[in-house]
């Protein structure tokens, strides 16, 4: 009988163990209502979507250094149980937020207006106003360092700025329509003008429609279809 009571005993701290901390739900959401092993997955999707906003706007308010999961927990009302279920590790949201399109205010789409260059300009003059603002310069920045703890944040910031699909399918269309030559490096021509953006970002220096038509010059001038 005493080693029953003892595995009994035993048996309920585990228990204890496992269940969520009261203290890290926050109010205004109910873990019961979002955790998908209890409620299904509508309630499920709609927690995922809570941290990834939350993850957002707590990053653009504070950066990499200072985000926390315990914030995280409690602007979205979720336990801490519950975001790491999803991502093993800060960097592993941060990272799933860049590639959900959650961190930048718009998707920096190329246009395709029929003549190359004019789109670049309006695709890079976007950019460079989002990082000419104190915000857009902190999440730049932010991501950048983050970027040094978790590789694959960095892969993210690639994708999330266009190098690696927008650009890519707009050279594309290029080449089709004569714009560019066929043998165009074009991943090489899109880490050129990403790599330019985030090193603006980083010195802190002024754009202007001369300095991005110079850079156009720069990074088209080898790549461009001979008449």
């Amino acid at each position: 009988m005493p080693e029953q009571a003892a595995d009994a005993s035993e048996q309920a701290a585990d228990a204890s163990e496992q269940a969520p901390d009261a203290s890290e739900q926050a109010p205004g959401v109910d873990e019961r209502a979002t955790s998908g092993h209890r409620q299904g997955p509508v309630r499920s999707e709609a927690a995922r979507v809570a941290v990834l906003e939350a993850t957002s706007k707590l990053f653009a308010e504070r950066g990499y250094e200072r985000l926390t999961m315990e914030g995280v927990a409690a602007e979205a009302g979720v336990s801490k149980q519950t975001i790491y279920r999803w991502w093993p590790s800060k960097g592993a949201l941060v990272s799933d937020c860049l590639l959900q399109g959650q961190l930048f205010p718009n998707r920096f789409t190329v246009p395709n207006s029929g003549e190359l260059r004019h789109d670049l300009t309006a695709w890079l003059s976007a950019v460079l106003a989002l990082l000419g603002q104190p915000q857009g310069e902190l999440l730049v920045r932010s991501l950048i360092a983050a970027s040094v703890e978790n590789a694959d944040i960095g892969r993210r910031l690639h994708e999330s700025l266009g190098a690696s699909r927008s650009l890519t399918e707009r050279f594309e269309i290029a080449i089709a329509d004569g714009q560019l030559a066929a043998d165009a490096r074009l991943e090489e021509i899109g880490e050129a003008i990403v790599g330019a953006l985030l090193l603006r970002a980083l010195s802190r220096t002024e754009s202007s429609d001369d300095s991005i038509q110079r850079l156009l010059d720069a990074v088209l001038g080898p790549a461009q279809a001979k008449g």
